[in-house]
C-alpha cells in the first residue's frame, strides 16, 4: 500500500481493552500503524510501546494531538479525558476513536458532537457496547416483525462483586472524578436497547446506595469519598407505554447475572448473556431457543470500522457521536434522579 494511503495512529490511554483489542486490531490491518503512545506514566507508555514494537511514546496527550505525522488518535483513557482530547483532536484535524463510555456527562458529550460536527471530513467514532453484537439483527429483525406484538417492557439485570469488598480501595468507575456520571455499566446497557428501538423514553427514574462511603486511594495514600452508586434500580416509561427497568448492581456476590428481556402482548425474548442463548417463548408456548442465521451473526469489528470510514467514507454505525450523546442522556438522568432521591427526570 503507498505511503499516501497509510494511516498512522497515535494510542492515548494503554488500558486492558487498548491492549486487548485495538492496538492489535489496528496493527492487523494491511496500511495501518500505531505510531506512537501515551499511557499514565513513562514506564507504563514504554512497556505498552515494546510489548507492541511501537517505535515512539510520547509524554502527554497533547504531544500525540499535535503530531503532525499521525493521522488519526485512539482514546484509551478513562472517561475524564474523553472530551478534551477528542475535541482538540478533531480541531487538529485528526479522526477520533474514542473508548466508552462517551464522556463524563451529557454537556461532555455534546461539545464532542459539536466538535465533529465542525470536521465532517473527519471520523468520530466511540467504542460500541460488544456484549450483544452476535444477536443484535437478529432481535432487531423480531422486533420489526411484531413476533412479540405490542411492546410492554424491557428488563435489564447486571449485576457483579466489583464493589462488596468494603476493604478493597476505590476503583476508577467509583471515583466521580474519573468517571463522572457513569453509574457502574448503566450507559453501555442502555445503549443496547436504544440500539435494538431506534427512540428514547420521556423520562427516567433511579434509586440506588452506596454502601462504603469511604475508600482508600492507592494513589494518593488517603482516604476518599464514594459518591457513585454501588448500585442502582431504573425506570423509564416511553411515550406509547413501553417500560424500561434495569438492576444495575456492584454488590452481588456470586457469579452475577446478565440478562435482557423484551416482553409484548404475544411473547417474550430473553438475552442470557452469560448462558449465551437468545430465547423465545410465544404466547401460550414453551420457550425455545433462537439461533442467528450465520449472515446476521456480528463480531467485534470496530478498529476495522474505523479504517473503513476513514478511507472509504462508510457512515458510523458502531457507535456514532450522536447515539453517545443519547446514551449520555439517559445516565444523566438516572443520576440527576438519584441525586434527588427518586424523583422523575424528564428527557427533552
Amino acid at each position: 500500500m503507498s505511503e499516501s494511503n497509510r494511516i498512522r495512529v497515535g494510542v492515548v490511554g494503554a488500558g486492558a481493552n487498548t491492549k486487548l483489542k485495538h492496538i492489535p486490531g489496528l496493527q492487523a490491518i494491511e496500511g495501518v500503524s500505531v505510531d506512537v503512545v501515551c499511557n499514565r506514566t513513562e514506564a507504563s507508555s514504554r512497556a505498552a510501546a515494546d510489548a507492541f514494537g511501537i517505535e515512539r511514546i510520547a509524554r502527554s496527550w497533547e504531544e500525540v494531538v499535535a503530531d503532525d505525522a499521525i493521522d488519526a488518535i485512539c482514546i484509551g483513557t478513562w472517561p475524564y479525558l474523553h472530551a478534551p482530547i477528542t475535541i482538540a483532536a478533531l480541531k487538529a484535524g485528526k479522526h477520533v476513536l474514542t473508548e466508552a463510555r462517551m464522556a463524563m456527562n451529557a454537556a461532555e458529550g455534546e461539545a464532542m458532537l459539536a466538535a465533529s460536527r465542525e470536521r465532517p471530513d473527519r471520523v468520530a467514532q466511540i467504542v460500541p457496547s460488544p456484549f450483544t453484537l452476535k444477536w443484535d439483527a437478529t432481535i432487531a429483525a423480531l422486533l420489526q416483525s411484531e413476533a412479540l406484538g405490542a411492546l410492554r417492557e424491557i428488563s435489564v439485570i447486571k449485576t457483579l462483586p466489583m464493589n462488596v469488598d468494603a476493604s478493597a480501595p476505590i476503583n476508577w468507575r467509583q471515583s466521580i472524578e474519573y468517571s463522572g456520571n457513569n453509574t457502574l455499566m448503566l450507559g453501555i446497557y442502555y445503549e443496547v436497547v436504544q440500539r435494538w428501538l431506534q427512540r428514547e423514553p420521556r423520562r427516567v427514574w433511579a434509586h440506588g446506595r452506596i454502601f462504603t462511603g469511604e475508600r482508600s486511594d492507592t494513589e494518593s495514600g488517603s482516604t476518599r469519598r464514594v459518591e457513585i452508586p454501588e448500585t442502582i434500580t431504573y425506570m423509564a416509561d416511553y411515550e406509547d407505554g413501553l417500560q424500561l427497568t434495569g438492576l444495575m448492581s456492584g454488590v452481588e456476590s456470586g457469579s452475577g447475572r446478565d440478562e435482557y428481556a423484551i416482553s409484548g402482548s404475544k411473547g417474550t425474548l430473553r438475552l442470557d448473556l452469560k448462558a449465551g442463548q437468545l430465547y423465545h417463548a410465544p404466547l401460550g408456548g414453551p420457550e425455545v431457543a433462537v439461533e442467528p442465521r450465520p449472515e446476521d451473526v456480528s463480531d467485534w469489528n470496530v478498529e476495522a470500522d474505523f479504517v473503513a470510514s476513514i478511507r472509504d467514507g462508510a457512515p458510523v454505525r458502531l457507535t456514532s457521536f450522536e447515539d453517545g450523546v443519547n446514551y449520555m442522556r439517559f445516565t444523566d438522568a438516572a443520576r440527576e434522579s438519584f441525586d434527588s432521591g427518586g424523583r422523575w427526570v424528564d428527557l427533552a
